[in-house]
């Protein structure tokens, strides 16, 4: 057996060891090449942040959570998502699996009234963590007419650790409607971009309303975190949480040039309209049955931020897809007993519902979807009960959006210009018009056809 060369045998093993040192070498320089490359056109570091990092700096901030008696919970829908498939079971080891998955931010969110403001930006340094705390306006003074003495608020506050990795808390504020708020993010001009990675974080492209999630303990790769006892629902709401604040500057603008009727006439049609949208909403959300403000309703919201006293009635709008036979019934159950039913199902259905004492009528148009020279609409139909006549009222297609009007959490349509415009006019919405004729004043109305005599009983009745 020949001897074994070892000089040779150490060559060959130097050789190899530094042909895998290069290796590593390129492959780290390639790899951070990539990073920076899309770091630096989007201002943040974008590669893969090491799981035991993400895990370092949520359990930091769920320190400082613990410090200040706050009690914020899982928000994160990528985080959420992972739960909902498998249920958490995943999570319960010493391991990184949900909170940890590459991704540059983390979200949680707090109930605002628990927070101990002054102090984060203290105990988060202790922490070894930057802090930004984005603030603003309180909206809830707004609708109060304060605007000038508007009081800043905390919205959002923005954890970053020393290895890169983001944490978002975004502040839930309860509003007189009895939903949570959360504010848009706006970086202040001097705010650190780092914190603030397009397209990255979960929450602040708009503002959102949520109802108050149902919360449970559990644990997460090793950490104790509060997350929503229905996570997938809590994601469904999320989908459907974009809010629009009502335009109260512009509302002030109009009052001053049309003041506002001090009657005790409208006075009390505002107060009776209020109670009517309150029964309207309630009872619709009992039937799971998506509604929004519309007519002289959405107007008055858009424009004014409040009700149109010589309107009369409320005026909510309801997708065709959502009708249930049950409707009428729980209506009658809620105090409002049907008074007027037009149309059919499959055309131009609409329901009004009478207030006690006959002083303000719900009026519930149902719309339809169909297509127009290519283009999608939606439409509502009305009856005129002497003649049979019908009419038809076009609006071009739109996605839904939060909304409060007169303390009453509602939905309106999320492009609610387009909308008014359509039913009033590319100007003339923005001024009082009196003279109202639901068949010919609007600026969208067009002639139907008419009701055959012989189905009058069944598409004109009274009650």
């Amino acid at each position: 057996m020949p001897r074994l060369n070892k000089t040779g045998l150490l060559a060959v093993l130097v050789a190899a060891s530094s042909a895998f040192l290069l290796f590593q070498l390129y492959y780290y320089r390639q790899y951070l090449f990539a990073c920076l490359s899309v770091g630096l056109s989007l201002n943040v570091l974008q590669c893969d942040v090491p799981p035991l990092s993400q895990q370092e700096a949520l359990r930091r901030v769920m320190a400082v959570a613990r410090k200040l008696a706050l009690p914020i919970f899982l928000a994160d829908p990528t985080a959420l998502s992972l739960i909902g498939q498998t249920g958490g079971s995943a999570g319960l080891g010493r391991g990184c699996s949900f909170l940890c998955t590459g991704r540059p931010v983390t979200a949680f969110a707090a109930i605002a009234d628990h927070w101990k403001y002054d102090a984060v930006a203290t105990v988060a340094s202790q922490k070894g963590l930057e802090v930004e705390q984005v603030r603003g306006r309180d909206p809830r003074l707004l609708e109060e007419g304060a605007e000038l003495s508007a009081a800043q608020i905390p919205l959002h506050f923005l954890f970053r650790s020393t290895h890169g990795h983001i944490v978002q808390v975004v502040l839930l504020y309860q509003r007189s409607g009895g939903y949570l708020w959360h504010a848009p993010l706006r970086l202040a001009p001097s705010a650190d971009r780092r914190l603030a990675p397009p397209n990255a974080l979960p929450y602040g492209r708009h503002a959102g309303a949520y109802r108050r999630p149902d919360l449970v303990l559990t644990m997460l790769d090793g950490l104790d975190v509060q997350v929503p006892r229905n996570s997938s629902h809590f994601l469904t709401l999320r989908s459907e949480a974009d809010f629009i604040e009502c335009r109260h500057k512009e509302a002030r603008a109009f009052y001053q040039l049309y003041p506002e009727d001090g009657s005790v006439e409208a006075a009390e049609f505002r107060r009776a309209a209020r109670s009517v949208l309150s029964v309207a909403a309630r009872t619709l959300d009992s039937l799971n049955v998506p509604f929004w403000i519309s007519s002289g309703t959405c107007l008055g919201w858009y424009r004014q931020c409040g009700f149109i006293s010589y309107s009369r009635d409320v005026d909510v709008g309801v997708s065709i897809r959502h009708y249930r036979p049950d409707l009428a019934t729980a209506f009658a159950s809620a105090g409002l007993p049907l008074k007027h039913s037009f149309g059919r199902v499959e055309d131009s259905l609409e329901l009004s519902f009478q207030s006690p004492g006959g002083g303000v009528k719900l009026d519930v148009f149902f719309f339809y979807q169909e297509e127009s020279e290519g283009v999608s609409v939606v439409w509502n139909g009305g009856t005129q009960a002497k003649s049979g006549r019908k009419f038809k009222y076009v609006f071009p297609s739109f996605k839904l959006c939060w909304a409060e009007l007169a303390g009453v959490r509602v939905r309106v349509p999320c492009t609610t210009l387009d909308y008014v415009r359509a039913n009033y006019g590319h100007e003339a919405w923005s001024s009082p018009e009196t003279a109202w004729d639901w068949k010919t004043s609007p600026a969208n109305v067009m002639e139907n056809g008419v009701w055959p005599r012989g189905d009058w009983g069944q598409v004109i009745q009274s009650y």
